[in-house]
């Protein structure tokens, strides 16, 4: 036997019997003919293939940076990228099940049902001031005795300024989809 046994290798390395085999199944070792493993050889190719956090983290180190730069390590980049992946999935169910709804689109509605409310409002002393020009004179008639006459444009007049005023209070409120 030219060189180490799977055993005697991993004694030599630091790994596990099974990183061993899990290298030369990958190709990071180097055999001899007889299936023997050269050390030497397989311990420079292991470096050149290996990744560095991956070394560290073998040999019990922290495996949050690599080389002199002090990068960020493969590990947390997959680590959030796969944190990413998973958050992109639970807001696309969230939009399958109606829980989760388009910000643009929801701000839009929200602004069109605000104008129909203010058209609603705005046009309701024109459909009503009559009606209740009639109810008041009834009501006075009823309790004095005497005939009153309401004009139904100046009862008109008087709802749309209470209705404008009260428009223009609710016109500051802001709804906040933040």
């Amino acid at each position: 036997m030219k060189g180490m046994s799977e055993r005697e290798y991993a004694a030599h390395s630091g790994l596990s019997r099974g990183g061993v085999q899990k290298a030369r199944k990958n190709g990071r070792l180097v055999v001899h003919d007889d299936g023997s493993i050269n050390a030497a050889a397989s311990d420079v190719r292991r470096a050149e293939m290996t990744d560095p956090d991956q070394q560290r983290r073998s040999l019990g180190g922290d495996g949050l940076t690599s080389g002199p730069g002090e990068t960020t390590s493969y590990i947390k980049a997959r680590t959030a990228l796969t944190v990413y992946a998973a958050q992109e999935r639970q807001l696309a169910v969230q939009k399958k099940k109606g829980t989760l709804v388009d910000r643009a689109r929801a701000e839009t509605l929200v602004f069109r049902l605000a104008r129909q409310e203010r058209d609603v409002w705005v046009t309701w002393p024109g459909r009503v001031a009559a009606l209740m020009a009639a109810q008041i004179m009834a009501e006075v008639e009823r309790q004095s005795g005497a005939s009153v006459t309401i004009e139904t444009a100046i009862m008109q007049r008087v709802l749309e300024a209470h209705v404008r005023e009260q428009l223009d209070a609710l016109a500051d409120l802001r709804v906040s989809l933040a």
